[in-house]
């Protein structure tokens, strides 16, 4: 089991821009197509920004159109967790925002960084779409 990162606000303000802070700690989303990452083809793995949890590969990264990075599974089920998200009752889908819907919010399991949604609108062999913000994520090149 991996050691939990935990600090205050103000110590992951000091080391995360405030777009990176608002989107992983207080569970923000970045506007699509806007993300460094949403259209990123290289080969590597994708990292939690806050703790370095190695959470998703450019394996199993596709193009959903929507404009963020997507995948359809974790590098590791035990890295990431979910919980119910019903905020606003707004949640992502392939066509943008829907009203009333509901998604599982993933988290990092290491430091409960947000990092998006899981939806089951996703390509086989999972049928699920792992919709990440690139403000919560780093890329590390193969």
């Amino acid at each position: 089991m991996v050691e939990k990162v935990v600090k205050t606000d103000e110590e992951w303000k000091e080391m995360l821009t405030p777009e990176q802070f608002e989107v992983a700690r207080k569970k923000g989303t970045e506007r699509a197509f806007t993300g460094k990452y949403w259209n990123n083809h290289e080969k590597g793995i994708y990292r939690c920004l806050c703790c370095d949890n190695a959470l998703f590969s450019s394996d199993t990264k596709y193009e959903s159109g929507t404009g963020w990075p997507s995948f359809w599974s974790p590098i590791a089920h035990e890295n990431i967790r979910t919980e119910d998200d019903f905020t606003l009752g707004v949640v992502p889908t392939a066509g943008g925002l829907a009203w009333g819907e509901h998604a599982p919010e993933v988290l990092c399991r290491r430091c409960d960084a947000h990092l998006g949604h899981v939806l089951n609108d996703g390509p086989p062999p999972t049928h699920l779409r792992y919709c990440m913000n690139s403000a919560a994520l780093k890329f590390v090149k193969a």
